[in-house]
């Protein structure tokens, strides 16, 4: 079965683009120019990933990308114009998994498609689990490889594939400061770049799900210049 991928920008010739290139790939595409029907879509039919722009007429993509994340955890790339760091911090804390910025290599797009699906595969896919070490437990936060679960508490944490990576590895290496190089490579798959600020986005959206104050957190500690603890 191909995966469905939505597209939605409201420049007719990058999303027919977008469109082409996916569909010359294997993948089924739902194409959309504004928000709206895009999110109506999104709610009524399946999919394996989405395509959003930034700046849309009807509803800006960093809302329609909130409105998705409410019910589902699949991959969301953001596409935008602009190159301001804030709008990517902006995209990552709501639940986007990358960010393009225009103009862009259809292929490296592409590219980018392939490997959020894979990562999502990967990481939803119980045979991919140590066998020797599936479940990690620290002071009533528990997370388990095999039923991709995360529990505070008692109560269940609703983590994007990428969160739940990022805590999963944290905690594999309690009590030693893990770098933002290493957790990128190791989470993301790709080379880190020192003006990389995606792996901050996305411990500020995790640590706000933990429900951790920012200056006295319980678990993520950050180790400034160095990287990240939970001990």
């Amino acid at each position: 079965m191909e995966k469905k991928i939505i597209i939605v920008d409201d420049e007719k010739e990058i999303a027919d683009l977008v469109e082409l290139y996916l569909r010359s790939e294997g993948f089924e595409t739902a194409k959309f120019y504004t928000a709206l029907p895009a999110l109506e879509y999104a709610l009524r039919e399946e999919a394996a990933l989405a395509v959003l722009d930034v700046m849309l007429p009807d509803m800006d993509g960093f809302t329609l990308c909130q409105r998705i994340r409410e019910r589902y955890f699949y991959p969301i790339i953001m596409l935008t114009a602009r190159v301001e760091d804030m709008d990517k911090i902006t995209g990552l804390t709501l639940g986007a998994d990358d960010y393009v910025t225009k103009p862009f290599n259809p292929l490296e797009l592409v590219a980018r498609v392939k490997t959020q699906l894979r990562r999502y595969t990967r990481y939803n896919s119980p045979g991919e689990a140590k066998q020797e070490e599936d479940t990690l437990d620290l002071r009533g936060l528990s997370i388990s490889r095999q039923s991709h679960k995360c529990t505070l508490n008692g109560k269940e944490l609703s983590l994007t594939p990428l969160e739940f990576s990022i805590l999963w590895h944290l905690l594999q290496n309690q009590g030693r400061v893990v770098s933002s190089e290493e957790l990128f490579e190791a989470v993301w798959g790709e080379r880190y770049l020192d003006n990389n600020n995606t792996v901050m986005a996305h411990i500020a959206r995790l640590r706000e799900k933990l429900g951790e104050p920012p200056r006295r957190p319980k678990f993520i500690k950050t180790i400034w210049g160095v990287g990240y603890t939970i001990e």
